[in-house]
């Protein structure tokens, strides 16, 4: 059980150290603020550019603090049971995302999935286990 569990991590290290060589094709345009430091995004400044799925609007993701971004995934996009070291704050946009998460996350189960709709909030806390799907949709969030 301890050695399933050591290179289990030692594949989630391996994949982080490989994530910051190669260069994130994922990420789409940025939002600017103003002269005096305001955003105000319209729809079309918040959707993803060609080959990219997501809006950076605010911060900066690969540093310490908050940052706020537009995620869009297409169908069938799905994540295995991980963790994040900030907390997430996530707003359904569009769509039906599905998340398993807790202890019950440690263990990737498709039925275990529960649906959460557009409109929807999800907090995710430091190092909260979880997973995610996108089933037969594009979703937003």
């Amino acid at each position: 059980m301890i050695r399933s569990m050591v290179i289990h991590w030692v594949g989630c290290v391996l994949i982080l150290v490989l994530m910051t060589l190669v260069p994130d094709t994922t990420a789409g345009q940025d939002v600017r603020p103003d002269a005096d430091g305001f955003i105000t995004a319209q729809p079309e400044e918040l959707e993803p550019s060609a080959g990219s799925r997501s809006v950076r609007i605010l911060g900066d993701p690969g540093q310490p603090g908050s940052y706020v971004m537009r995620i869009t995934f297409a169908p069938g996009t799905a994540t295995r049971p991980h963790f994040h070291d900030q907390a997430r704050y996530i707003t359904v946009i569009d769509g039906t995302w599905w998340v398993t998460r807790g202890p019950d996350a440690k263990t990737h189960d498709v039925d275990e999935m529960v649906a959460v709709k557009a409109g929807s909030f999800l907090y995710q806390p430091a190092d909260g286990i979880h997973y995610d799907q996108v089933r037969d949709e594009t979703v937003t969030v």
